[in-house]
């Protein structure tokens, strides 16, 4: 028995290893135990399949946005809960997904460029630092933080229940899904 919801995409943005994909697939598994419809879009399995071939310069980076933002709206509008968990840096092509999307929920996974770094599980801010990848967000290339997100959720801070619980509780709050539902343990 599928729960009622309806359709938003909670757009989840912050730097390389800040934890989006850890909070986008903690999330959906509750969001599934609940029988809602839900679908990820994680920044990685989207470059390696939708954007094939574009590379970081910000004209590249913008049209990957802008086809996660289009798949997006195409999905909320069928009732579908969206998460998209890429880093996408910069303010003007969030503003533009919002537009698209128009149920669109901004979410800052703040975390600092040094925990960043200190994480660093795929060894992506080593080879940045060291000069072996150019235009890499945070270090290179800049990460435009959200000015007015609808949800902070702090990784160097909250577990990743406790960033989770947070969502949910924004989600029930603004009717995308009943107030009844709880969260596992």
């Amino acid at each position: 028995m599928q729960t009622s919801s309806k359709g938003v995409t909670l757009w989840l943005t912050g730097l390389s290893g800040a934890g989006k994909s850890t909070i986008a697939n903690r999330l959906s598994e509750e969001l599934i135990r609940h029988h809602l419809r839900t679908e990820i879009l994680d920044g990685d399995a989207v470059r390696m399949n939708l954007s094939k071939g574009l590379g970081f310069s910000r004209e590249d980076r913008d049209t990957n946005i802008a086809r996660i933002a289009y798949v997006c709206s195409l999905l909320t509008r069928n009732g579908v809960i969206v998460i998209s968990a890429a880093i996408s840096p910069y303010a003007e092509a969030r503003a533009k997904a919002r537009e698209t999307i128009g149920e669109f929920v901004e979410i800052f996974v703040k975390c600092s460029l040094d925990k960043t770094i200190k994480r660093d599980v795929k060894g992506l801010y080593k080879k940045a630092l060291d000069g072996k990848i150019e235009n890499f967000t945070g270090v290179s290339d800049p990460y435009e933080e959200p000015s007015r997100p609808e949800i902070v959720v702090n990784t160097e801070d909250e577990t990743v229940d406790e960033s989770v619980r947070k969502i949910f509780a924004y989600m029930a709050q603004r009717g995308y899904i009943d107030s009844a539902l709880e969260l596992s343990a």
